[in-house]
């Protein structure tokens, strides 16, 4: 009489294994391009808050605000040139769902008012945080590169 063991033989759970193995193969690239997606998408979202942002604070304060921080909660409760509060505080550190957004003054009247910016965000980790990089400037026109960083040669989002 043979005695029948229970469980699963090696090679039975060497099967199962290589299975799990050859879906995760198919499956994680998938989800890293998703993700990717999803933080481009999130930063093209995110410049157009800045934007919106930054016309409310010309229309408050008599020009553009001097850098991006400007645009986020102040310290003192009542908003401010400094503080506008017109963004969230994540947004106005700068990094915001995997993109660096770079604000820069372009240009300034004699007063000292921000006539003119641009901003740029880039993947903070290109290839694995995203892969486009977007820029915008007063104009709030969108343009988008596929590689490289964008600016205000590059075609704009359509």
């Amino acid at each position: 009489m043979k005695r029948r063991q229970k469980g699963f033989s090696l090679i039975e759970l060497l099967i199962v294994v290589t299975i799990i193995l050859i879906i995760s193969a198919i499956a994680i690239p998938n989800l890293m391009r998703s993700k990717m997606s999803a933080n481009e998408t999130a930063a093209v979202g995110a410049l157009k808050a800045l934007t919106e942002s930054a016309v409310m604070y010309s229309n408050s304060y008599g020009g553009f605000p001097h850098s991006i921080s400007n645009l986020g909660p102040g310290g003192s409760p009542a908003p401010s040139s400094a503080g506008a509060d017109l963004i969230d505080s994540t947004l106005s550190t700068g990094v915001k769902s995997g993109y660096k957004f770079t604000y820069a003054v372009i240009a300034a009247d004699p007063a000292g008012n921000v006539v003119s910016y641009s901003i740029t965000a880039v993947p903070v980790t290109p290839g694995s945080t995203g892969q486009k990089s977007f820029y915008t400037d007063q104009s709030g026109t969108i343009r988008v590169s596929p590689n490289g960083t964008a600016d205000s040669s590059s075609p704009p989002i359509g």
